[in-house]
């Protein structure tokens, strides 16, 4: 038993030992004289906190992440990284240009939800909710074109992993899932002038579908395309007019597609290699559950990166 466990702390350390260079050394120490049940829990809690700090990806560059196989990717986490830039140049832009590579990554996500004070005052306000998907919400590989229109730098979103499936959960525990995406963005430059550099900010509005597709069903078997026209078990709700104006939005399924909007701010700029990086703030609906429920709000804060070729 002991032995298992000092393998499983080899293997821990070795995962760790990749970023190794990015914190501080840790600290270990084993006791000289220690029964074999206290050592063994000591061996495990020590593997568990290793794993946990070798577990989410640091900083890592375009360059960096080149040289890394599959298997050295594999379960670390950077591959729902953005990669990170450096330098602080100015990069020209021209009609013509595109963005490459653009990722977006949200590191933070509030719901907008009433609250009440002391007093009992109910307002409107965003909460921070946790996020329940696994590392696959961040959108990657993303292309544009680029030019100039009336002073400004318009960026025009037409391919990529634009769309991503994410729930997050309020402190109450309602779960609430939404489409992250940008389809369709027109992001302008906030100020005329035809270069990124540090402080340039663009941004714009884009297209948010359906969370749902026209092949999903609903626990009551009711769909788009396919499924029942109403509930089968609640015939009582559905017959005569009132009955069925309450029932309306679940027996009438719709593909919805709302708006959303984004805000760039460039942080950093590496002219040589064309690469831009900063932060974002994105704001768009939840998912209506086919039209049966009204969309809540939400906003998202991460970071981003790109490159102009």
């Amino acid at each position: 038993m002991t032995r298992l466990l000092a393998v499983v702390l080899a293997l821990a350390l070795g995962s760790a030992s990749a970023f190794a260079p990015l914190r501080a050394p840790l600290q270990r120490s084993v006791p000289v004289a220690a029964s074999p049940a206290d050592e063994a829990t000591k061996l495990v809690a020590t593997a568990a906190a290793l794993a946990l700090m070798a577990g989410p990806a640091f900083a890592i560059t375009a360059d960096e992440r080149a040289q890394l196989s599959y298997l050295q990717v594999k379960g670390t986490g950077l591959a729902n990284r953005c990669s990170s830039v450096a330098g602080s140049d100015s990069l020209t832009v021209k009609s013509g240009n595109k963005i490459v590579d653009l990722c977006i990554e949200p590191k933070a996500f509030f719901v907008e939800e009433s609250t009440s004070n002391k007093k009992g005052d109910v307002k409107l306000d965003f909460v921070a909710s946790k996020l329940m998907t696994r590392q696959t919400y961040t959108l990657d590989g993303i292309s544009g074109s680029l030019k100039e229109e009336g002073g400004k730098i318009v960026f025009t979103e037409e391919d990529g992993i634009d769309y991503a499936a994410t729930t997050v959960q309020l402190p109450g525990g309602e779960r609430v899932p939404f489409l992250f995406t940008v389809k369709e963005l027109v992001a302008k430059g906030a100020a005329p002038g035809n270069a990124f550099k540090p402080g340039f900010e663009f941004g714009g509005a884009f297209k948010v579908p359906s969370y749902r597709t026209g092949l999903f069903l609903d626990p009551k078997g009711r769909g788009i395309a396919t499924g029942y026209d109403q509930a089968q078990a609640l015939p009582g709700l559905q017959s005569g007019v009132d009955g069925d104006d309450e029932m309306f939005g679940e027996n009438n399924k719709v593909f919805d597609v709302l708006t959303g909007s984004i805000e760039f701010e460039i942080k950093n700029v590496n002219a040589a290699t064309g690469e831009i990086g900063g932060i974002f703030v994105s704001a768009q609906p939840s998912d209506t559950d086919l039209g049966g429920k009204e969309p809540r709000k939400l906003l998202l804060k991460g970071d981003f990166y790109g490159r102009v070729e």
